[in-house]
């Protein structure tokens, strides 16, 4: 057992985040991993409006009574009335008492009060230390510290997570949990010796038998290898890492040639993605995935994923207490 400031904040059994995907984290897939015992979003942004997002967590409370939380992004380029939509979602999950909101994409200061006045644990996403630090001063209560590897936004400044994770442990006084390119035993185990509260997978999870993506793109993500994934936006200063497909080739030729957002858009916007995901057509859009999904083998239940995953850290603790002993 790890008991850490977050299984304690949130109580939760294991220290592990199932961070939101979109499309994907909707009640079937979020009530498994929250009976597996970790905290996992719903995602906002999956939702034409609140009042559906308000379902899903009532249909997600009815599978598990165990915790779990909601996803909300923020990013760039979300349409007019952004910012009222997120509001919007905040007070659902407010009114519905989740347990945590994992926000991300822009400053999430304007939704603390919402969430603070119902006891919401506020966990922001964050690709650098001063976007960190700025979230923290505005009330958060923990950090999810991105490495480059990790799939979907990492930011513009390409740092590992062995090196900004240590960096937050440091300057940062709340809990801090791990991002980026960890989806076994390993990565969490070094991601706690580091000084992490917890660790947060995606792509990971995304390929479990409870996963709602499609079996064409989990099994892409058995064959791919590190070296399957890239970043496209980067022109625009809102990198996504994807895996590499036909469709995110085009992307990055449109981008050589400085294609507008609009442009772009009729590549990467979301109901493309949702398309692709609901049809099986993994060259039809881009998707997010982690440089960690050259460690994925096999396709395996939430449960399985996690049980691996602590009682390997276990035994790689042991292991390094026994070569102090030597």
């Amino acid at each position: 057992m790890f008991k850490t400031r977050i299984t304690e904040m949130l109580g939760i059994e294991y220290p592990l985040f199932m961070g939101g995907m979109q499309w994907l984290s909707t009640a079937e897939f979020v009530a498994p991993a929250a009976e597996a015992g970790i905290m996992a979003f719903l995602t906002a942004e999956t939702f034409q409006s609140a009042e559906e997002l308000r379902a899903e967590i009532r249909k997600t409370r009815g599978m598990t009574d165990r915790p779990f939380g909601v996803n909300i992004s923020m990013l760039p380029e979300v349409a007019k009335g952004g910012e009222e939509r997120s509001v919007n979602f905040a007070r659902v999950a407010a009114e519905e008492g989740v347990a945590a909101v994992e926000t991300a994409g822009r400053d999430p200061s304007f939704l603390v009060p919402i969430l603070n006045e119902a006891g919401i644990k506020i966990f922001h996403k964050a690709p650098a230390i001063r976007y960190a630090k700025k979230a923290v001063a505005g009330g958060v209560d923990g950090i999810i510290i991105l490495g480059y590897e990790c799939g979907g936004h990492p930011g513009m400044f390409d740092i590992p997570i062995m090196v900004i994770l240590p960096r937050a442990v440091d300057e940062l006084n709340v809990p801090i949990i791990a991002a980026g390119g960890i989806a076994d035993a390993r990565g969490f185990a070094a991601a706690l010796a580091m000084g992490a509260d917890g660790v947060l997978m995606g792509t990971r999870f995304a390929a479990t038998r409870e996963s709602t993506m499609h079996e064409n793109f989990k099994q892409k993500y058995v064959e791919a290898t590190e070296l399957d994934t890239v970043h496209i936006m980067r022109s625009l200063r809102n990198p996504l890492r994807c895996y590499r497909n036909s469709a995110v080739e085009k992307v990055l030729d449109m981008e050589a040639r400085s294609a507008t957002l609009e442009e772009l858009l009729t590549i990467v916007g979301g109901k493309k993605g949702r398309a692709a995901y609901e049809a099986g057509d993994w060259e039809r859009a881009p998707f997010p995935c982690s440089q960690a999904v050259g460690m994925i083998h096999e396709i395996k239940t939430i449960k399985e994923v996690v049980t691996e995953i602590i009682e390997g850290a276990h035994k790689i603790l042991s292991n390094l207490r026994s070569l102090e002993q030597k």
